[in-house]
Parts: C-alpha cells; sequence; structure tokens
C-alpha cells in the first residue's frame, strides 16, 4: 500500500489512532513516510496499540508521529486536531450494536455529537479531504443481496441510526460548505490489534481467544448467519484510496468489503481447525448455540462495485488469507491460560 503514498506528501488525523483499524492506518502512513496526528481518548483504544506500531516503523519514521490525548465530544480538541491537516481518516467512535442498546446516550454522545464536532473543525481548518468509519449497520432491514450503496433499509439499533446520521451530515457540509468527504461503509473488519477483551468484542478476535483459552464459544441463532468479513488491510487500503482518489462528488458513500458470505458456523469451524495445529484440545470441540442477538441483521454481503470502479479498491486478502494473518498475531498475543 505504500505505493498508493509515494506521490503523496501531506499532513493526515487519524482519530481513534490507539484502536484496531486506526493503529493499523497510523502504522501503514508512517510506512509511507507521512505525517500523522492521532486523537484517541483511550475510552476502547488502548496504549499497547502505539507501542506495536513503534516497534514495526523505524525511528525516523515514529518521529513523525505526534499524539493529542483528548475527546472528539469537546469541540476545542477537534479544532486542535484538525489545525494544518491536510487529509482526516475518522475512526474514532463507540462501536457495537449490544453497547448501542444498553447504552444509547454514550453512543450518540460519541458517534453523532462527536462526529458533528469533527466535520466542524475539518470545515474551519479547510482540509482536503475528510473520510470517516460508516457501517454496514446502516443497510438495516433491508433484505436484498449484496448490498449496494443506494438501497437501505429501516435501522435496526442506536448504533446504526448514529452512523447513518454521520452520512446525513457529511452530505449537508459537502453541499452547504464544500467540504470534501468520503463514508466507507466497513462490513466486519478483522485483523491484527482487534481487541479480543470485554462484553463488545467482535466475533472473530473473541472466538479465537476463547478457542485458545478454553473457553465456551457461543453463536448466536442457528448459525446459519452470515457476514462479509474483511481483512484490516483492506479497510486500511479502501481509505488512502478513499483521501487521495478524485471522482467528481464532493461526498459519497462507500462498502469496504470482499463480496463474500461466511456463516458463522462455517467461520467457528474455519478457526476451529486452524487453531487445532497449535492447539490439540480443539481438535473436538465443538459451539454452544443460543439465542439470536436484538438487532442484528441474519445476513450481510457487499456489492464493492462502487468502490472498485471509482476508487480503483481491490481487495488483496479474503477471509481464507486475512486469517492466515490474524491468527498468527492472535496466538502470539492472547493470554492462554
Amino acid at each position: 500500500m505504500n505505493s498508493l503514498l509515494q506521490n503523496v506528501q501531506g499532513k493526515w488525523l487519524v482519530t481513534g489512532a490507539a484502536g484496531f483499524i486506526g493503529s493499523n492506518l497510523l502504522e501503514t502512513l508512517l510506512r509511507g513516510n507521512q505525517s500523522v496526528v492521532g486523537l484517541d481518548n483511550f475510552s476502547t483504544g488502548h496504549w499497547h496499540n502505539l507501542d506495536q506500531v513503534r516497534q514495526l516503523v523505524s525511528d525516523a519514521q515514529w518521529k513523525n508521529f505526534s499524539l493529542i490525548e483528548g475527546d472528539i465530544r469537546d469541540p476545542k480538541t477537534c479544532t486542535k486536531a484538525c489545525t494544518d491537516v491536510d487529509y482526516v481518516l475518522h475512526q474514532a467512535a463507540l462501536g457495537s450494536v449490544p453497547r448501542s442498546l444498553a447504552d444509547p446516550l454514550a453512543t450518540h454522545e460519541s458517534n453523532a455529537t462527536g462526529f458533528l464536532n469533527m466535520l466542524v473543525a475539518a470545515r474551519d481548518a479547510k482540509v482536503k479531504r475528510f473520510v470517516y468509519a460508516a457501517s454496514s449497520s446502516t443497510y438495516g432491514d433491508h433484505p436484498a443481496l449484496p448490498k449496494e450503496e443506494d438501497t437501505i433499509g429501516a435501522p435496526l439499533s442506536p448504533y446504526a441510526v448514529t452512523k447513518y446520521l454521520n452520512e446525513l451530515y457529511a452530505d449537508v457540509f459537502a453541499r452547504s460548505y464544500g467540504l470534501k468527504s468520503r463514508g466507507l461503509r466497513y462490513f466486519n473488519v478483522f485483523g491484527p490489534r482487534q481487541d479480543p477483551q470485554g462484553a463488545y468484542a467482535a466475533v472473530i478476535p473473541l472466538w479465537i481467544a476463547s478457542m485458545i483459552c478454553k473457553e465456551e464459544i457461543f453463536i448466536n441463532g442457528d448459525g446459519s448467519t452470515s457476514r462479509d468479513f474483511c481483512f484490516v488491510n483492506n479497510a486500511v487500503q479502501a481509505n488512502l484510496r478513499a483521501a487521495l482518489t478524485e471522482t467528481g462528488k464532493d461526498h459519497d458513500v462507500f462498502n469496504v468489503a470482499v463480496g463474500e458470505r461466511t456463516t458463522l458456523s462455517e467461520l467457528y469451524e474455519i478457526l476451529r481447525s486452524n487453531l487445532a495445529h497449535h492447539f490439540p484440545h480443539l481438535a473436538k470441540a465443538k459451539p454452544t448455540y443460543r439465542d439470536f442477538r436484538a438487532g442484528d441483521v441474519l445476513h450481510s454481503q457487499a456489492s464493492i462495485q462502487r468502490a472498485q470502479s471509482q476508487l480503483g479498491y481491490e481487495p488483496s486478502h479474503n477471509i481464507s488469507q486475512g486469517l492466515g494473518v490474524a491468527l498468527d498475531w492472535y496466538v502470539k498475543h492472547v493470554e492462554k491460560v
């Protein structure tokens, strides 16, 4: 991906820089010899993610990074972070459908109010492009597959509402103020530095950690629920292309995925069979099935045609290739008990 940055020399702001996708963006930008400002309040991000990035880049590249420990809910912090910035990659948010159902106010404050603060700051700083993390949850209850950007249904959670609101605000700021922006509707991104801990951990890191630690694996529903799992390198590529590629529109949204579907039962077996080589206790392990989870969409698969045709996006990893990288990282970093 460094080739995308070959002829670019700019100052980038990555919000949520200590998080999963944010730290992967930070690593790629620093490897590409870019100047990067990170903003994080460490509510879901981790210092150890930044430490790992520091170990993977040169000392000279690390000197191109500065960190602001602050919160996007504070307008002054957003203004400070956007000062003299060329490109904003806005990843900071409170993720998780269940978290939003449990605490909709906190989700709204970070994902809606915080997002609006960032838009205002980016507008005032006259950044070249504002790229933000949208979500496949925006498709809601619309049954059609694959999901196409212009066809959405009713949202099924407060989280989905905030992510759709982001798109509406970004579009209005493009029309009203000329702020050029791109929304990236992520589909189940996974990979190194994704947190396996906590009540709201994503399914892949949660299951990998549980398998390694000999814990029970729960599948919500009958196992037929399916997702378009997207390796984090694909998301990083999409962010860079969204920031640097001209399409003639001041605002647009793009699916970021692979365009394939994997059921939860299939995912369990892929993980189990691959990890069994390292952990013999998984040879005959089986999951426990339970009720479907409130707010979840049954099936999700993206059409990536728009991103391919307009941004030149091409996934570098399918789920098997991505897990080949991610599993090695988790085996190395997940504490074994």
